[in-house]
């Protein structure tokens, strides 16, 4: 079974709560969740493989430690996955990026694939695929089949918000994939919406209804 991480970072707790906020607009629920997309990212990447390189410092010449694989790819499911990119990438700016579009169909709360878009050799490379919520896990669930029936392997998922019932779902569909959280809260309404939540992460990151 794949191990869920949940982060217990002052920062991070802090940043969420404002996040959670009904009153916070849609510029600073952004910037907040950049903000914490890069701090979890140093927890998601924390067991890289790393190997030595020799490099001349400004003194003499030195072994100093360097990522064996910089092939990294980050897989935002669209759009709210979107909002997550930008702190991966200032965290990571050597990262590839892909793209995964998700519909969640309103009578059934499944989602439907309507976009796939990865770079060249993704297979290869270590992918997180991030999303600020973990709902129902359908989502999670279906994109993390789209990349394994091309071929992808070392996957990680990374979310801020999630439901128990989502992460039950997705470690067992995917029990090789580890899960990343900055809260696990109450659970799912009956319109599948987190519990307390922060409400349409979509919605909030672009200012739509």
């Amino acid at each position: 079974m794949s191990t869920v991480h949940v982060f217990d970072h002052p920062l991070i707790a802090d940043k969420l709560t404002r996040m959670r906020r009904a009153e916070t607009s849609s510029q600073d629920f952004r910037t907040l969740l950049r903000e914490i997309s890069l701090l979890m990212g140093y927890e998601v990447t924390r067991d890289f493989e790393m190997t030595t390189g020799t490099f001349e410092t400004p003194i003499c010449s030195g072994e100093f430690p360097v990522l064996k694989d910089n092939f990294v790819t980050i897989v935002p499911i669209l759009r709210a996955g979107l909002g997550m990119v930008d702190g991966m990438l200032e965290l990571m700016p050597f990262a590839h990026v892909g793209h995964i579009g998700m519909a969640r169909d309103e009578e059934t709360h499944e989602p439907v694939e309507y976009y796939y878009k990865m770079p060249k050799n993704v297979e290869k490379s270590t992918i997180v695929v991030v999303d600020p919520m973990l709902a129902t896990g359908g989502s999670a669930i279906d994109a993390i089949n789209s990349l394994k029936t091309r071929g992808c392997k070392n996957i990680r998922l990374m979310n801020l918000v999630a439901a128990p019932e989502g992460v039950k779902r997705v470690q067992e569909s995917h029990p090789d994939v580890d899960i990343y959280v900055a809260a696990i809260d109450e659970r799912l309404n009956d319109k599948a919406y987190i519990v307390p939540g922060l409400g349409d992460a979509g919605d909030r990151i672009f200012g739509t209804n």
